[in-house]
């Protein structure tokens, strides 16, 4: 997992960009996620008084192609662009504190990469600047949660639109290039 950068109190992060995690890019990025929120859940936003609570975050995911450049001379600062930064803020923006958001293309590459983990239909949610989209929570696995997931082993109509948006094409084959920093220009 690599850190991007963070801006106010936004921390972005990325795999698969700095070296070939094609395999399980999205099961990194789930594993960290599920540490944050829980580390945050561990920390006291005011440890000489416990009463004030404990630090919430919620967090967003999405997958795609992204563009990568350094922006700046006097401060240089590496920064990524596209469509897919600006999705997994969105997923980020309509969570819920404590809670992981995906998109669609996130779980899909998630349910292949660590069947284990156990995912949830959010359900279609309107999204700034998107429109309808289809969500997913991840939930901290248990072993209830697995056996759950290997009776269910597939979304109601979550395949079937999947399938539809993406006709000819393997599900997940588009939303990630293999090598991303090989790209053509």
């Amino acid at each position: 997992v690599f850190k991007v950068e963070t801006i106010g109190d936004a921390y972005m992060a990325v795999t698969n960009m700095v070296e070939d995690q094609t395999q399980d890019h999205v099961a990194r990025l789930a594993r960290f996620a599920l540490a944050a929120v829980e580390a945050a859940a561990h920390t006291p936003i005011d440890e000489d008084n416990l009463a004030a609570g404990f630090v919430k975050i919620r967090v967003g995911m999405h997958s795609g192609p992204v563009v990568a450049d350094v922006v700046g001379t006097r401060n240089p600062r590496y920064c990524l662009f596209g469509d897919t930064v600006n999705t997994a803020s969105r997923m980020e923006s309509t969570s819920i504190e404590g809670k992981i958001q995906l998109s669609s293309q996130s779980a899909c590459l998630l349910r292949k990469q660590a069947p284990g983990m156990s995912l949830k239909q959010r359900g279609v949610i309107e999204v700034k600047g998107k429109g309808k989209m289809r969500t997913f929570w991840l939930v901290r696995h248990s072993s209830d949660a697995i056996e759950s997931l290997q009776r269910h082993s597939s979304f109601p109509d979550f395949d079937d639109e999947f399938s539809r948006s993406h006709a000819g094409r393997p599900p997940c084959a588009a939303t990630l290039p293999n090598k991303p920093w090989e790209r053509n220009n």
